[in-house]
């Protein structure tokens, strides 16, 4: 018969000592303890559910820094640098997304004892997704003084009546996956909320959930968004509102 794996064999190298340079510069002995001890955890998938939300918190403070990076570069108008940047926010709210998906795999029964530990703490309590949801206003008043030139430029021209795609065009469309890849990732974050613990719960009602619900329908730069239906408006303004249907190949020739 073979033997039993020794769990503590594994969970004390697992531990990390703190001792050998790779270890020291991670500071890998505090991060690997961030985590309650295995004795104390009240089921197996309460480890899965601190490690994602501890991830998460570091994405986003790398999400948020690098926004800090992305003003400084706008208002010297780097936009290359600027772009490249926002790809790396942009990956990140990916990776936020994908991992969301490990606590699939718990059962809500697993779910409902971790959240006795919760108390009415939430995601809102977030301090990454707190300064994320701040830091937009920041950033759009950067890019309209110096990509809008303080406002004498329009949105208009840059993507209809003076498009050109260059780097104002460029910049707009980072800042619209931005918002596009953020809001993603809370219809994600909706959706398991109702495989893990459901959204029609009475102890649920007029509390986190309500606002994640109201957050989805928020937009970080509406403007980005409206301009794309003013266009539709103001195109489709020689067929209105319907379009004739489109006549076969085969009439077109016989006509």
């Amino acid at each position: 018969m073979t033997n039993k794996i020794d769990r503590e064999y594994y969970l004390d190298i697992m531990r990390g000592a703190g001792k050998l340079d790779y270890e020291i510069y991670l500071n890998t002995e505090e991060l690997l303890a961030c985590q309650k001890p295995t004795e104390e955890l009240c089921n197996p998938d309460e480890l899965m559910f601190m490690i994602v939300h501890q991830i998460e918190e570091l994405w986003m403070k790398l999400m948020a820094t690098t926004l800090l990076d992305i003003d400084d570069e706008m208002h010297k108008r780097n936009s290359f640098k600027v772009m490249t940047l926002f790809r790396r926010v942009n990956i990140c709210q990916e990776m936020m997304r994908q991992q969301l998906t490990l606590l699939e795999t718990m059962s809500p029964k697993d779910y409902q004892e971790i959240r006795v530990l919760l108390g009415n703490g939430s995601g809102q309590e977030s301090p990454g997704f707190r300064v994320l949801l701040k830091m937009p206003k920041d950033i759009w008043r950067t890019f309209t003084h110096v990509y809008l030139e303080g406002g004498t430029k329009t949105l208009e021209q840059v993507y209809d009546s003076e498009y050109a795609h260059d780097d104002t065009y460029m910049v707009a469309e980072c800042l619209a996956e931005f918002d596009e890849q953020f809001q993603k990732f809370r219809a994600d974050h909706m959706q398991l909320i109702y495989r893990s613990i459901g959204v029609n719960a009475n102890s649920l009602k007029g509390r986190s959930v309500e606002i994640l619900r109201t957050g989805m329908q928020q937009k970080f730069f509406p403007d980005l968004w409206q301009v794309r239906a003013d266009m539709t408006d103001r195109w489709g303004g020689s067929y209105g509102k319907t379009r004739d249907k489109l006549s076969p190949k085969s009439e077109k020739s016989n006509a």
